[in-house]
Formats: structure tokens, C-alpha cells, sequence
């Protein structure tokens, strides 16, 4: 019974490690994820003060223009991954998002792990999405439903000419319902080149925008211009292009 014990103690501590590890968000993590799946877009490398600020689950009649508000105020700029079953009745928002300059991201059609979908599944909704999605604009940038992919959905992704963009920076704050703990974990985290990842869509939304009220002035002192995935592409070191 004693060895029992001990071993449920070892698996437990080695699963605390990880899930400490993974929240943590380590470099070196997100180094070895970028060596296996060098098409997914994580971060960029660049000396310049700028990140990208990435929006997933929207658009919500409520909570996105409560976050468009924010982000016209500092002048900063977002792609936003759209749900696109939600888009009926919120055009008006999704218009004003590009008006701003923002731009928009396929999050396919619902709030689900892509993870669970078939092969045939999985490029049946990102087509659906992107039919969607193109009668406002051109899309470009895709992320898997709750950030998790294989080889086969990387090789549909590139098919139909988008690029999986993850992210470096997630205050998992669709499991944290405190924009408080959102915003700081996010201050802590960024730097030159991030992908910061937080979510829109009923109270998540109205979290978000709270959580924006306190990182946008913050990054703004510290001299940071927050913009889309394609405006911080475009400044990444050549080497890394």
C-alpha cells in the first residue's frame, strides 16, 4: 500500500510539473513547439517594441464593441478569429472592425475543440467559415478551436491558403474569470514580437475589455504598439521570414 502511495505522489507531481510548466509558458516550450510546426505562427523575432493583440470567439452584440471601444482610445489595433455562427445580427460590429482597422481571423463556424473533428469535417467548417468571412474581407490567418491541431488539419490550413497562428502570451482567461489576474499575467509575459491571446463573446468579452482598460495604457508607457498578426509579420527579422 505504501509503494502505492508513493507512486500515485511521483504521478501526481510529475502531471503538477506539467501543467505548472505548460501555465508558465516557458520559452523553451514554445521553442520545441515551433521546431515541430514551423508553418504555425506562435511569436515573431524582432527588436522593435510591438505585439500582436488576438481576440478569439466573437463577435457579441454586448462585449465587442465594449473592446473596440478600448482598443480606438489607445489607438491600438487586433485580429479578431471569428465564430462565424455568430456573426447573424452582428455585421454592424464586424464592419466597424474593419472600419478600425482591424482585422479579421477564422475561428470556424462553432465554439468547439478542432481537435475532435474529423479530416473531412474539419475542412468542411473552415471552408463554411471562410465563405463567411470573405464577404467582409480577404482572411488569412486561421486558429484551431481551443488551440489544438494535428499534421493533417496544418496540411487543410495550408491548402486553402491560410496560416495557423497560435499565440506566446495566454492568461487562460476563459478558465480564470478575473481580468485583474488577465492583465498582469499578460504585462509579465509580453515582450517584442508576442502574440497575446484573449477571448470576446458575452461575460469572457466584458472580462476582456476590462482587462484591456489596464494593458493598453501600460504597454503605451512602455513605448509597445499593439497591432494585427499581419502588421507584426511584416516587421519580423528577415532571417525569421
Amino acid at each position: 500500500m505504501r509503494i502505492t502511495l508513493i507512486l500515485g505522489l511521483l504521478v501526481g507531481g510529475i502531471v503538477l510539473i506539467f501543467f505548472v510548466l505548460l501555465w508558465l509558458q516557458p520559452e523553451w516550450l514554445l521553442t520545441r513547439l515551433r521546431r515541430r510546426s514551423p508553418e504555425v505562427l506562435y511569436s515573431v523575432e524582432t527588436e522593435e517594441p510591438v505585439v500582436a493583440l488576438t481576440i478569439d470567439d466573437g463577435p457579441d452584440a454586448n462585449s465587442s464593441p465594449m473592446i473596440l471601444d478600448i482598443l480606438e482610445e489607445y489607438q491600438a489595433r487586433a485580429t479578431f478569429f471569428l465564430i462565424t455562427e455568430r456573426i447573424p445580427g452582428n455585421e454592424i460590429v464586424v464592419q466597424r472592425m474593419i472600419a478600425e482597422g482591424h482585422e479579421l481571423g477564422n475561428h470556424l463556424t462553432e465554439d468547439e475543440p478542432s481537435i475532435n473533428l474529423s479530416p473531412k469535417e474539419f475542412e468542411l467548417e473552415l471552408l463554411e467559415a471562410d465563405e463567411a468571412l470573405s464577404q467582409f474581407m480577404d482572411v488569412q490567418w486561421m486558429r484551431p478551436g481551443s488551440g489544438w491541431y494535428n499534421d493533417d488539419m496544418l496540411a487543410t490550413i495550408e491548402k486553402h491558403g491560410y496560416q495557423c497562428a497560435l499565440g506566446s502570451v495566454y492568461p487562460y482567461d476563459p478558465q480564470l474569470g478575473v481580468a485583474w489576474f488577465s492583465a498582469n499575467y499578460v504585462l509579465w509575459k509580453v515582450k517584442p514580437g508576442s502574440v497575446i491571446v484573449l477571448h470576446d463573446y458575452d461575460t469572457r468579452g466584458q472580462r476582456t475589455a476590462k482587462a484591456l482598460e489596464i494593458i493598453l495604457p501600460e504597454l503605451e508607457q512602455r513605448g509597445y504598439h499593439v497591432v494585427t498578426l499581419s502588421e507584426l509579420t511584416a516587421v519580423q527579422s528577415p532571417i525569421d521570414k
